[in-house]
């Protein structure tokens, strides 16, 4: 009986044994693999249960001799008398059994290190299949990334040409815009010309008649014959000769001196016309008086008299510097009132040569400004125009490599 069931074992051993040795060497990735180690999960825990089996009466029947033995041979001796067991060859049996279990077990230790490779193996695979599929999708999205600024670029490209062409354009029309102000310029430095040319004519005339050219801020009253820059006045000699006489300062300060000077006399004239009525008031008394003293018997008083004739001589010299400062008064206001004619005159004429220069000179310097800006942009222009060229050359370059590239 125990050599039947250790046949079974053998049995049991070696067809296991043999499939995975195949699987092993063979494919390791079947599907067969599967069922195979449900097998040997099985025949190991009936091997296990068989060792336990045998172990234990083994162990007594060393114990206890043959005695068991025999008993157990002659309770059995009914059936199969001419049997016998042999200890030795049995223990030799469970020994080579549990040598082919402990090889069977390195088989599949091997096999399941080998199954663990693979499946690291496999693990390896998926994470390399996912990182390429990951860079894939990478480099789709830089593929999409770089059409669009392609396109961005594109439409870059277009903006700038719409630009120069706008650049080009307000070229075109700041040139146009230079030559009109060239040619403004020149018809204004024509006028200029002319107004230089009035302006001699003029120094010519005043010259030719005898004038003389008061700058407004002669110093120490001198007088020029030569024109002069700044406010001028053009009057006569005598009236320069006046005006030489008024004291240093410029032409409205010695007005002011002239018409304080004709205030200070009227106001002389107004006290001496004054006194002069009083005079005469005293003299129609002084008269009233004599008379008074010519209706009485003893005759006017000699004293009396000599007043009266002090008194009329006084008032004779009051008339006669009267009649002289009026003559005076009214010869100095003629004279102030032509110089001021003649004053508000040239200042008018002095302020509108004034005013023409000025526009003339603020007209050139404008002119000059918007020459100058002209020229800035157009060299500001001409950089960008330049700046665009480059770097419409470096897209078209990138643009040429990216399509090289695809």
């Amino acid at each position: 009986m125990l050599a039947i069931c250790v046949f079974h074992l053998l049995l049991h051993c070696l067809i296991p044994w043999k499939s995975p040795s195949k699987d092993i060497t063979g494919t390791h990735g079947s599907r067969a693999s599967t069922p195979r180690r449900k097998d040997i999960m099985l025949d190991e825990k009936s091997d296990k249960q068989y060792a336990e089996n045998y172990t234990r009466p083994s162990s007594r029947n060393s114990a206890s001799a043959t005695t068991p033995l025999s008993g157990n041979s002659s309770r059995r001796g009914s059936g199969d008398t001419s049997s016998s067991v042999d200890p030795d060859a049995s223990l030799s049996d469970l020994r080579e059994i549990y040598d082919l279990k402990d090889q069977i077990q390195d088989v599949e230790g091997r096999y399941m290190q080998g199954l663990k490779e693979l499946k690291e193996s496999l693990s390896e695979v998926e994470e390399k299949y996912k990182k390429a599929m990951v860079s894939n999708a990478q480099l789709d999205n830089e593929k999409n990334n770089l059409i669009y600024q392609v396109d961005t670029l594109k439409d870059v490209i277009e903006e700038q040409e719409e630009q120069m062409a706008e650049f080009y354009r307000e070229n075109e029309e700041k040139s146009k815009e230079l030559e009109r102000q060239k040619h403004t310029c020149r018809v204004l430095q024509h006028k200029m010309d002319e107004l230089a040319e009035g302006l001699r004519q003029r120094d010519a005339l005043i010259e030719k008649h005898g004038l003389v050219i008061i700058p407004d801020g002669t110093p120490n009253g001198e007088v020029h014959h030569e024109p002069a820059s700044g406010a001028i006045a053009v009057v006569s000699q005598e009236a320069a000769q006046v005006l030489e006489s008024a004291g240093e300062g410029p032409l409205d300060v010695r007005l002011r001196k002239l018409a304080g000077e004709k205030e200070e006399l009227l106001s002389q004239i107004r006290r001496l016309k004054l006194q002069l009525e009083e005079e005469r008031q005293k003299g129609s008394r002084s008269d009233s008086s004599a008379a008074d003293l010519a209706g009485l018997p003893n005759g006017p008083d000699l004293q009396f008299i000599e007043m009266q004739r002090d008194a009329n001589r006084q008032i004779s010299e009051y008339k006669f510097k009267l009649s002289k400062a009026e003559q005076d008064i009214t010869t100095l206001e003629q004279n102030v009132s032509r110089l001021e004619g003649q004053v508000l005159r040239y200042k008018m004429a002095a302020e509108n040569a004034e005013k023409v220069e000025d526009e003339l000179k603020a007209e050139k310097r404008k002119l000059q400004r918007e020459l100058r800006t002209a020229l800035d942009k157009i060299e500001e222009m001409e950089m960008t125009n330049s700046h665009l060229a480059k770097r419409l050359e470096k897209m078209k370059a990138n643009r040429t490599a990216l399509l090289a590239q695809q």
